[in-house]
């Protein structure tokens, strides 16, 4: 079993399971973009500041994962 759980480990520290995380990420901002159009609609300022957080989250850590891949990329080319 813990054969298992280190191949999971690997491949989410993996450039696929990287991109796999940007794109769930990215799935995430559809829900958050609803949200915002909610409130709007509503004139909920509450849900609104809860939508543009939720959104400074998203833009982060697609941020990190992009730097991650840079990474990749830059080891990518020292090992070449």
């Amino acid at each position: 079993m813990s054969g298992k759980l280190q191949k999971a480990k690997n491949f989410k520290k993996s450039k696929p399971g990287t991109y796999l995380s940007i794109g769930t990420t990215l799935f995430g901002a559809v829900s958050v973009i609803k949200q915002a159009r909610t409130a709007r609609g509503e004139a909920d300022t509450l849900k609104l500041v809860d939508a543009l957080v939720s959104g400074a989250a998203i833009v982060t850590g697609v941020a990190l994962l992009v730097r991650e891949l840079r990474r990749f990329d830059s080891d990518d080319v020292l090992a070449g």
